[in-house]
C-alpha cells in the first residue's frame, strides 16, 4: 500500500518536500533564484499540447521568477504514473488531471487543497457543478481547465437529403432516422461506442446510474440499468445501424467513418472537434451538427460532465507550491482560457471565457448548449474506475459473444470489488 502524504506535514517538513519534483530549497523552502516548476501536462501531444507549450512561455514572460518544465504525459498513462510517482518521490508540482482522479488522488492525500488560495481567486466565476466535481470531503483539490459532455454529433448534410428536419430527441427516433438516411444515401445512420463511458447517457436515460454514490448501493444490475442497456445493445443490429467494433482500433474506426461522410451520426466529446473540421465532410464547419443525446424511456437525456482541473501535488515544498498556485492561477483565468479555446476547440470552464470570438466556433456553440444537460459525476473517487470492467464486459455483450443477462451479473461482481462497502 502506497503511502499518502499529508498536505500541512509536507509543507512544513522539508524532508519530505525534498521528495518533490521541483525539490527543496536550501534556505527552506525562500528561493534564490527563479524557481522551476513542473508541469505534466496530458493532453493530446498533437492537437492540443502546442498550444499550451506556447502558454507556458507566454506564462515566464509575465512571470520572470518562475520557471515552467513542461511535460506532455500519454494520458493513457498518466494516472498510474501520477500514483507512482506521489507514492514514492518524483511526482510534479502541477498535474492535468481528469475530473474522475481528482477525488480519488485527493482521498490519498497527494493533491494540496486550493481553498482560499490564489488558484482558486476567481472561484465565483466558475460553474458550480465543475468546482463541486473538483471537491473531495469538503475541501477543493482542483481547479477546472477544460470541460466536456457527450453529445449526438451529425452530418447535416445526410440528414437533410434523407429529409430528416432536425437531430432525434429519443433512441427510438434515432433508430427511425438511421433507416432513413440509409435507404436515401447509402450511408450508415449510426454507429455507436462499445466503450462503458459511452454506455452513461443510456443509463441516464432511465433515471439510474452505475451506483447510487449517495445511497451507497450498485445500481448496474437494477431494471433501470438492464433497460438502458437494452437500448444501447440494440443499436448495433437493424437498417442503417452499424455493427458492432469490438477490436482495439474501434475509436478510431468509427471516428473516421463520420468524418468522411460514410455514417451520419454517433455520440461523440468536444475533443474530437478539430479532428472533425480536418474530415472531408466537414470542411465547411456548419455542417457539423450537436445535439443533446436522445432521451431515454423515462424522457430523461443527459450524459456525463468531463473535463480536466489542474491540481498541485501536496508534496512540494513551499516556494514550488507558491508558484505553482500562481501558474494555475494564470493558466485557468478567462484570458488562458479564451486562447486555448480559440487554439483547440475546447469547452471553457468559466462564462466570462466564452466571449464572441470563441462562439463563433460552431463546434464549441454546440456543445456549449448541450451543456445544460451534463450530469455531474458523484463525489466518488471510484466513480471512473467502474468504467474499466464495462470496457471488458460490454463488447462481449455487443457483438452477441455474451449475454446481458450475464454481462450485468459479471459487472455487480466486478463492482463490489470496487466499492465493497456498497450494498447490491
Amino acid at each position: 500500500m502506497r503511502r499518502g502524504i499529508a498536505a500541512t506535514a509536507v509543507v512544513a517538513s522539508l524532508a519530505l518536500a525534498a521528495t518533490a519534483c521541483g525539490g527543496s530549497d536550501d534556505d527552506g523552502g525562500k528561493a534564490s533564484g527563479p524557481v522551476t516548476i513542473t508541469w505534466w501536462d496530458t493532453s493530446n501531444a498533437t492537437n492540443e499540447a502546442p498550444t499550451y507549450k506556447a502558454l507556458v512561455k507566454d506564462f515566464e514572460k509575465a512571470n520572470p521568477t518562475i520557471k515552467v518544465k513542461y511535460t506532455n504525459v500519454p494520458f493513457d498513462q498518466a494516472q498510474n504514473k501520477f500514483d507512482t510517482a506521489a507514492g514514492a518521490s518524483g511526482a510534479p508540482d502541477v498535474l492535468r488531471a481528469e475530473v474522475g482522479w481528482t477525488p480519488a488522488f485527493a482521498k490519498k492525500s497527494y493533491l494540496l487543497p486550493l481553498d482560499g488560495t490564489e488558484a482558486l481567486a476567481d472561484q465565483g466565476k466558475f460553474q458550480a457543478s465543475l468546482i463541486k466535481q473538483a471537491q473531495f470531503d469538503g475541501k477543493t483539490y482542483g481547479v477546472p481547465l477544460v470541460t466536456d459532455t457527450l453529445a449526438l454529433v451529425y452530418n447535416k448534410a445526410l440528414f437533410k437529403k434523407a429529409g430528416i428536419a432536425q437531430a432525434p430527441t429519443t433512441w427510438e427516433e434515432l433508430k427511425a432516422d438511421a433507416a432513413k438516411v440509409k435507404d436515401k444515401t447509402g450511408a450508415d445512420g449510426y454507429w455507436g461506442s462499445t466503450a462503458g463511458y459511452y454506455a452513461q447517457p443510456f443509463l441516464f436515460g432511465e433515471g439510474t446510474d452505475t451506483v447510487d454514490a449517495t445511497g451507497k448501493k450498485i445500481t448496474i444490475g437494477s431494471a433501470g440499468a438492464k433497460k438502458g442497456l437494452t437500448t444501447w445493445q440494440g443499436l448495433f443490429n437493424g437498417t442503417g445501424l452499424h455493427k458492432a467494433d469490438a477490436t482495439a482500433d474501434a475509436y478510431a474506426h468509427i471516428q473516421d467513418a463520420f468524418v468522411t461522410g460514410k455514417v451520419a451520426s454517433i455520440i461523440q466529446g468536444p475533443w474530437e472537434i478539430t479532428n472533425f473540421y480536418k474530415g472531408s465532410a466537414f470542411k465547411d464547419k456548419a455542417n457539423l451538427g450537436i445535439a443533446t443525446v436522445p432521451a431515454g424511456t423515462a424522457g430523461k437525456a443527459g450524459a456525463p460532465t468531463g473535463g480536466h482541473n489542474l491540481s498541485v501535488y501536496a508534496g512540494s515544498d513551499k516556494a514550488h507550491q507558491t508558484a505553482s498556485l500562481k501558474f494555475v492561477q494564470w493558466m485557468t483565468s478567462a484570458k488562458t482560457q479564451e486562447q486555448i479555446a480559440l487554439k483547440n476547440s475546447t469547452l471553457p470552464t468559466r462564462a466570462d471565457a466564452y466571449t464572441a470570438k470563441v462562439t463563433a466556433d460552431p463546434g464549441i456553440a454546440g456543445y456549449q448548449k448541450v451543456l445544460t444537460a451534463a450530469q455531474p459525476r458523484p463525489e466518488l473517487p471510484e466513480y471512473s474506475s467502474l468504467w474499466t470492467p464495462m470496457d471488458q464486459e460490454l463488447p462481449k455483450v455487443a457483438t452477441g459473444k455474451e449475454s446481458l443477462d450475464k454481462g450485468l451479473d459479471s459487472l455487480v461482481t466486478s463492482f463490489a470489488k470496487l466499492v465493497p462497502d456498497f450494498s447490491k
